[in-house]
């Protein structure tokens, strides 16, 4: 009930929103991207492809938002902003004679009425695994969320691969979107060296959208060639006799995904990888189990630490993570302390060894408590190599 009012109050200051800048969503063609991972990268990239074709583009990701050529800061931990924010970033965006604009849509900003007045031309679907289940409460809530974008657009795009596809088919059946498939099997993407499979994906869903805006192969190409992706996703920040990549990973189906690329990719014979990565509190408490399966099958060995554990223990955290290991024999140890488990992991790393740190990406905070503190991943790497 407390929620619905919540939605309810949401709703109207979304209506307020519109009417204050008029609707600006009416005058661009907004694009519209959701799912559980990929969503930053996709945004990104179809915001380049567009930039690269030769359109006006605004965008807005978990990294930052663009608008009219101007970088602006979303906010801590937000991925999509308030409606007021959504409003004045499309109004802009207008008044600048864009030709599109890309909206990184979250979950809770579908079920919270947040992008209510948005007319999407088309909503791009990555996937959808196990996440934000403590606020959706099942994976079919979850489902319904995320096709709030779908029955708002126009034309849909969505991933046939994923477990998903059967579950958002029968949320649309009865609606007269058009729909467009893709998946990892795309041709085109055989001539880019090193791809991994979750970023085919993520091109996949770029290339259904050129598709439908007739945006040509070789434009296509030359965009996934030139495009550099966002910070915190598949970082590689050190490439010395070790290397350190980070990544904002922090799902299990992200883990899934991430780890064995980065051994396929990155990892010689010889090498080890060692994940250093904690989960954030006040979330999805029963993915926990989940990440420390997966991390426990690719890893050689794991530092659990802190991730924004906000008023929860970390120390039981990171024993719900352990509790899910897989391989028992894993070698780990729990450093609650963020910067000491990077220099733990830094310091034990030997040659063609990764380090990979998970969870933070491009993020600039830790909530410890009810506090934010200043933190990044980056700048502790760069400080305890003593690199620039």
């Amino acid at each position: 009930m407390l929620r619905k009012i919540k939605n309810f109050f949401h709703l109207i200051e979304a209506l307020i929103a519109n009417i204050i800048y008029s609707f600006p969503s009416k005058k661009i063609k907004v694009i519209g991207v959701t799912g559980t991972d990929g969503k930053t990268t996709t945004t990104s990239f179809l915001a380049h492809l567009l930039k690269q074709s030769g359109k006006k583009v605004s965008f807005v990701s978990t990294v930052y938002a663009q608008i009219a050529d101007k970088i602006y800061d979303t906010g801590l931990h937000v991925t999509t902003p308030s409606s007021f924010m959504i409003q004045r970033f499309l109004n802009k965006a207008v008044k600048n004679k864009d030709e599109f604009f890309v909206l990184e849509t979250t979950s809770h900003a579908l079920d919270q009425n947040r992008v209510w007045g948005v007319n999407f031309e088309i909503g791009v679907l990555t996937n959808i695994t196990h996440e934000h289940l403590d606020y959706h409460k099942t994976y079919e809530n979850y489902v319904k969320a995320k096709c709030k974008l779908l029955k708002n657009s126009k034309i849909i795009v969505i991933n046939q691969e994923d477990n998903s596809y059967k579950y958002v088919l029968n949320q649309i059946k009865n609606s007269k979107l058009k729909i467009q498939n893709y998946n990892s099997k795309l041709k085109i993407l055989d001539k880019v060296p090193n791809l991994t499979k979750f970023n085919r994906f993520n091109f996949s869903a770029g290339y259904q959208v050129a598709k439908i805006l007739n945006i040509s192969d070789d434009d296509f190409l030359k965009a996934v060639k030139t495009f550099k992706l966002p910070q915190g996703r598949l970082d590689l920040i050190y490439d010395k006799d070790f290397k350190v990549i980070i990544d904002f990973a922090h799902t299990p189906n992200a883990f899934k995904e991430l780890l064995p690329e980065i051994k396929k990719i990155y990892l010689k014979k010889s090498g080890r990888l060692i994940h250093v990565f904690g989960s954030a509190g006040l979330r999805d408490s029963s993915k926990r189990p989940l990440m420390g399966r997966y991390s426990s099958q690719y890893s050689d060995y794991i530092i659990l630490t802190e991730e924004d554990y906000r008023t929860e223990d970390p120390k039981k955290i990171c024993q719900q993570i352990a509790s899910g290991f897989i391989n028992k024999k894993i070698n780990y140890e729990t450093i609650i302390n963020r910067k000491e488990a990077i220099k733990k992991a830094l310091k034990m790393a030997k040659k063609n060894d990764v380090v990979l740190l998970t969870g933070k990406g491009h993020e600039k905070s830790l909530c410890r408590g009810k506090k934010e503190y200043p933190w990044s991943d980056y700048e502790a790497v760069k400080e305890i190599l003593k690199i620039n």
